[in-house]
């Protein structure tokens, strides 16, 4: 149902993306919306490699980082660049945890700890794809008992729905057949100002994130175990300000992070609602980006370790060129018990929807 490149104002090219890896075939699927809007996404971990934003001049511009071809999405030094994570999105301390007090041994990938799943997490997998209309793209598979050290085989749906509000939707469902912990996100590296060479810093962003509080982590970037108020540290996103006003501060916590790279508690009501997350507006071109989700947790990653690599068309990826906002439950949080919790059990159903919402201030 894909529609040729020749339609495709991305100016991406399906045979492209196309390839056979380990008997799966890998390809690309375009969602538009009726106001001429696009989103392109690869069922190699679920890679968003294009959004089609227009600014306020009507002018369009990919404002999500990604590559141009298959064998670059698999290769790229970012391998977590917009695709989706699994089975754990974050860090787990020293890859280890225990669930019914049996303790589990992850892969060590992230200095001393287990990052987005291990080696080999749901980001380089290729995920079944089944485009159902121009607006909606389903994901699936399955996470056999063992892989990457987690107990349980874990089934996974996602469903991405670009609609004509021009809001990106992404629903996850997962089941399991044996007791196990999850905590999916999408890794989007959001360029407002769209990608280009160099493709722009995201320091004069304004941003504002809806959480009173945040999670703190020591020098290898896990929790500490506080949950902190963000009154009176750089942290403070609930009144809009620049992403690069502190982000430099002579602050431990930003040293730790290189920046921005920590979990925000929200602000909900309820557990479980769709809520409010945050928004940026890029001050040249007017586009603005709204998040909502329905987990505790929002992990805000300002790009602080890219060098400049390349990307689609030309375009180079300099350090704090992208900001990401991950919706997730809390990182460590096997680890800390009083997080809210991410184990997943037979006979229930994992769920999680956020949406990012694309407009234009005038």
């Amino acid at each position: 149902m894909n529609t040729t490149e020749m339609e495709n104002i991305c100016g991406l090219k399906r045979e492209d993306f196309q390839t056979t890896i380990n008997g799966k075939q890998t390809d690309l699927y375009i969602l538009k919306n009726q106001i001429g809007n696009e989103v392109a996404i690869t069922n190699y971990g679920g890679a968003i490699v294009a959004i089609m934003a227009p600014d306020r001049n009507g002018k369009h511009a990919n404002v999500i980082q990604g590559h141009d071809n298959i064998q670059d999405v698999i290769n790229s030094p970012e391998p977590y660049l917009s695709t989706l994570i699994g089975r754990y999105g974050n860090r787990i301390a020293k890859g280890k945890f225990q669930l019914n007090g049996k303790e589990y041994f992850l892969a060590i990938n992230n200095g001393p700890n287990s990052l987005h799943g291990g080696k080999k997490g749901y980001n380089a997998k290729v995920w079944e794809a089944l485009q159902m209309n121009d607006q909606t793209l389903v994901l699936q598979y399955v996470s056999p008992y063992g892989e990457e050290g987690f107990s349980g085989e874990v089934k996974v749906t996602v469903v991405y729905t670009f609609n004509n509000e021009n809001e990106l939707i992404i629903e996850y469902m997962a089941t399991t057949n044996k007791k196990t912990i999850i905590n999916l996100t999408s890794h989007g590296f959001f360029s407002l100002a769209g990608i280009a060479d160099p493709t722009p810093t995201i320091e004069n962003l304004i941003c504002e994130i809806n959480a009173d509080y945040y999670i703190p982590i020591d020098e290898t970037s896990i929790p500490t175990g506080e949950i902190l108020k963000v009154a009176g540290t750089p942290f403070d996103f609930r009144t809009p300000k620049p992403v690069g006003k502190d982000i430099d501060s002579d602050d431990e916590q930003i040293r730790n992070g290189a920046g921005y790279d920590h979990c925000f508690v929200l602000n909900k009501k309820e557990e479980g609602e769709l809520s409010f997350a945050a928004r940026i507006e890029e001050p040249v071109s007017g586009r603005t980006m709204e998040v909502y989700t329905t987990e505790p947790g929002v992990q805000v990653y300002t790009d602080n370790w890219a060098d400049g690599y390349k990307g689609q068309h030309g375009a180079t990826f300099p350090r704090r060129s992208a900001i990401c906002f991950e919706a997730q439950h809390f990182p460590d949080s096997p680890n800390h018990p009083y997080f809210p919790s991410v184990i997943l059990k037979p006979h229930r159903h994992y769920r999680q929807k956020t949406i990012y919402k694309f407009g234009v201030k005038e």
